[in-house]
């Protein structure tokens, strides 16, 4: 006899749309689980293969190109879930100035992190810098198919997506592990290529995008008839874009400017110490990263338009969520890094445990700043979150120009829980700001 998931006693009480819900979220989630488990493995072989100096050159070149890869683009793929909640069908004006854009910002980023790589780098990231040219074409074509993919609620391809770069990146540190002759030339060279595959893999899809051929979920049908609105020029989509592109600019150089700044201000050691540290505690922001960024921003920037009662719902208990699980989280930490730091790193790898042991503040801080942050959605919104997150990121680096010198590692520890705790602060002032009491059902 067979049976379905609603014949189940206890599942069948729950509505239809939260047993979708729960399942996409499900899915996601343990894509993304499975996505961290693999980048920490990576990072994890790295460090053990390089050791600590040659580990932390190579994570502040890749951490400098990943803080100005997402220049290319520029927030367009956050910008197309915007247009596309508020306009449905009609958004697809915007893709062919869309297209024009993505190339311009592209040649600029790559031409900007060439430029620096002889001008203002140290001698010994020059090479790396310009062998991880590629990982900005990566970076870039992961976020435009992640956009499409959300936009389309396909959450399984989307799960599938995410994983396609960890996937790989763990291959290249298997390489090493199983030639130890092999220096971080050869894993930048690998990290490189990776991208350009998954570039290659993204262009079709891209291409199609471009012709129409999106999916678009939660807005009834396909029109039969052709766009009234004309396409818009790149002036106007910059004009409209901005935000979107500063707000996703300053995050990567708040999040990793201090493994950069240890580099320069203390040495590769300490650079490769903050990097572990950081990368432990980047696998950890993947869990309201998935719940926001990969399953409810689509459907926020709809519902803030179409539905506020379920917007203002789905707000509050996921503040609420947000900020227990990451307390729960960061207790966790605290209790297991001692013993675990060791066994996966090595011994010469436990100054990493005191750095998360500061960073585990960080956890519920930003937990419930994501959530938060959910309710700052358009563009007047968004002008204020890249205020906040500007004034955050200036705040991360005078801390860390005022500690590393003396502090080192834990300097930058304490320069980035600042700079989170900043971070929360003004996106509630923000909310309350543009959100009155009243207007909260």
């Amino acid at each position: 006899m067979n049976s379905s998931a609603s014949d189940i006693p206890f599942l069948g009480r729950i509505p239809q749309g939260w047993r979708r819900a729960i399942g996409a979220i499900s899915v996601l989630w343990i894509a993304t689980a499975l996505g961290a488990v693999l980048a920490f493995l990576t990072q994890a072989l790295l460090a053990r293969e390089l050791g600590p100096a040659e580990y932390g050159l190579f994570a502040s070149s890749l951490a400098t190109v990943t803080m100005v890869a997402p220049l290319a683009g520029f927030g367009l793929p956050q910008y197309w879930l915007q247009i596309y909640g508020v306009e449905g069908w009609q958004g697809n004006r915007w893709l062919k100035t869309s297209l024009r854009f993505i190339t311009g910002s592209t040649v600029l980023t790559l031409s900007l992190v060439a430029a620096w790589s002889f001008v203002g780098a140290p001698a010994d990231a020059r090479p790396l810098l310009l062998l991880l040219l590629p990982i900005v074409l990566g970076v870039l074509a992961v976020a435009l198919i992640s956009s499409q993919l959300r936009l389309e609620e396909r959450h399984y391809a989307l799960a599938l997506w995410q994983l396609t770069t960890p996937g790989s990146r763990i291959l290249v540190a298997v390489a090493l592990l199983l030639v130890p002759s092999l220096d971080g030339r050869f894993v930048a060279i690998g990290f490189s290529l990776i991208s350009l595959l998954v570039a290659a893999l993204a262009l079709p899809r891209l291409f199609a995008m471009m012709r129409g051929g999106i999916a678009l979920h939660g807005h009834g049908p396909r029109p039969t008839t052709s766009m009234t609105e004309p396409s818009p020029s790149v002036a106007r989509l910059w004009s409209q874009a901005w935000a979107y592109g500063m707000e996703t600019t300053l995050y990567p150089i708040f999040f990793q400017v201090s493994t950069v700044l240890l580099k320069y201000l203390s040495g590769n050691t300490e650079a490769g110490i903050f990097g572990i540290a950081l990368g432990v505690m980047m696998a950890i922001y993947l869990i309201p990263s998935t719940v926001y960024q990969k399953f409810l921003l689509s459907k926020l920037h709809r519902w803030a338009v179409h539905d506020q009662h379920k917007f203002w719902k789905v707000y509050r208990h996921g503040a609420v969520g947000m900020l227990a699980s990451g307390v729960i989280v960061a207790l966790a930490m605290i209790v297991v890094d001692p013993w675990a730091v060791p066994i996966i790193f090595g011994e010469k790898y436990l100054a990493v445990v005191h750095v998360l042991a500061m960073l585990a503040i960080c956890v519920p801080v930003r937990f419930l700043s994501t959530a938060i942050s959910s309710a700052l959605l358009n563009e007047q919104h968004m002008r204020y979150r890249v205020m906040a997150m500007g004034l955050s990121a200036v705040m991360v680096v005078v801390f860390n120009v005022l500690l590393i010198p003396r502090y080192h590692e834990m300097g930058a520890a304490v320069a980035t829980v600042a700079g989170e705790v900043c971070l929360l602060l003004a996106m509630f002032a923000g909310m309350r700001r543009f959100h009155s009491r009243k207007a909260r059902p």
